[in-house]
């Protein structure tokens, strides 16, 4: 499947216990989950592709909207001429790099593009 630039890619989650969030949405959902370290699980067949973290903080805004460009300082570019704050600067990861924003209502989504 080829990312599409501006589109919702991925959505990420906050878990305080990886193992029982693969458990309830493989036997609930049927997803399925590939491990990337303790901390990151990818979960697939669910629609749209996404991700749980383990956090230990309060779970405050569990979820994260990942979009996808092409060219990532180009999209971090658009979203400061527009007023948006970026609140992680690019970063990278297995698989790609990415940055996160707050768009002016204060939510925060991120922007990730493939190495």
């Amino acid at each position: 499947m080829s990312s599409t630039d501006n589109h919702i890619n991925y959505i990420e989650f906050k878990a305080k216990d990886l193992v029982e969030i693969k458990k309830f949405y493989t036997q609930v959902f049927g997803w399925n989950f590939t491990d990337y370290g303790p901390n990151y699980t990818a979960f697939s067949e669910s629609g749209i592709e996404g991700g749980f973290e383990k956090i230990n903080e309060e779970i405050v805004n569990g979820a994260l909207i990942v979009l996808y460009h092409h060219d990532l300082e180009h999209a971090k570019n658009e979203v400061i001429k527009a007023n948006g704050k970026i609140s992680t600067d690019i970063f990278s990861f297995p698989g790609g790099r990415r940055f996160h924003f707050l768009d002016p209502s204060g939510n925060e989504l991120a922007v990730w593009a493939e190495v």
